[in-house]
Order: C-alpha cells, then structure tokens, then sequence
C-alpha cells in the first residue's frame, strides 16, 4: 500500500510548515520601523551635546598640559612649536628643560576630527594662549552643534 500526504497524521503534517509567513514578517519589520522613527530623534540630539562636552573637556585636559609645559620651560609653546610640543621635543627652537611628553597620548584631534586651533600668544589672551574647536561646521561663529569651543570661555 502506498501512504500519500493525507494519511499522514495532522501532528505530522503541521510540524513541517513551521516559520513564518511573509505578512508576519512585514508586520514585525513595520513594527520595528515604528519604534526607530519615534527613539532615534531622542537618540541623535544627544550626539551634539556630548560632542561639545568631549571638546570642552579636552581643552581643559590640553589647558592643564600646557600650564605644565610653562613651568618646566618657562613660556608656553609658540604658535609654529604647536600643540605637538606636549608630545615630542619641539625641534623649532627646542626648550632646554622640555621633560617626557606632557600628554599620555598624542594630542587628540576635536571631537569632528579637526585639530584644535592654538595660538600663542593668544588674541583674546595676551598673556596667554587661545586654544579654539569651532564646533561641527568647522568655521566661526554658530550655534548649538556648531558653536565654538574656546579656552577662554
């Protein structure tokens, strides 16, 4: 005798169908879809404000590397020795009581991947530096996500 589909039993015959159907899928994927489109704006506007405080943070951090530099040598880097200066022996007109690296890592770039603006003596700071990020846009001037991050500030 020869046992075709039907006499199989129905226990049987419902384990093989198991997955799931495409109108299930397409319900999970707009489900999903919803939930993205509701969160991700909270998620995203957050970005900005940790990027300005990352920047923040790590002029304070290159500020204190700089005010060590001063005591061992005297003044702070020139404009031309740069930021660099708390990392490697400057080689434009090299300090004579330059010690280690005054940094634990090469200096940073800002939170957009551009290098931080220093300038010695400062403009704003004459007796000083000014150590400058000017924020997402890359140029003066802006506002929120775009402001500048200035040391003196």
């Amino acid at each position: 005798m020869i046992r075709t589909r039907l006499d199989r039993p129905a226990a049987v015959r419902r384990r093989r169908r198991s997955g799931f159907t495409l109108i299930e899928i397409l319900v999970v994927i707009v489900v999903i879809a919803i939930l993205a489109t509701l969160v991700a704006p909270n998620i995203f506007q957050n970005v900005g404000a940790a990027k300005s405080a990352t920047a923040k943070s790590q002029i304070e951090m290159l500020g204190a590397a700089l005010d060590a530099y001063r005591l061992d040598n005297g003044a702070y880097p020139t404009t031309q020795q740069g930021l660099n200066a708390l990392w490697e022996k400057p080689t434009i007109d090299p300090p004579a009581n330059w010690r280690a690296p005054y940094l634990r890592k090469a200096v940073p770039l800002d939170p957009w991947n551009r290098p931080y603006i220093y300038v010695f003596p400062g403009e704003q700071n004459p007796n000083g530096y000014d150590l400058i990020s000017y924020g997402a846009d890359g140029v003066p001037g802006g506002d929120g996500e775009n402001a500048d991050i200035l040391s003196w500030k």
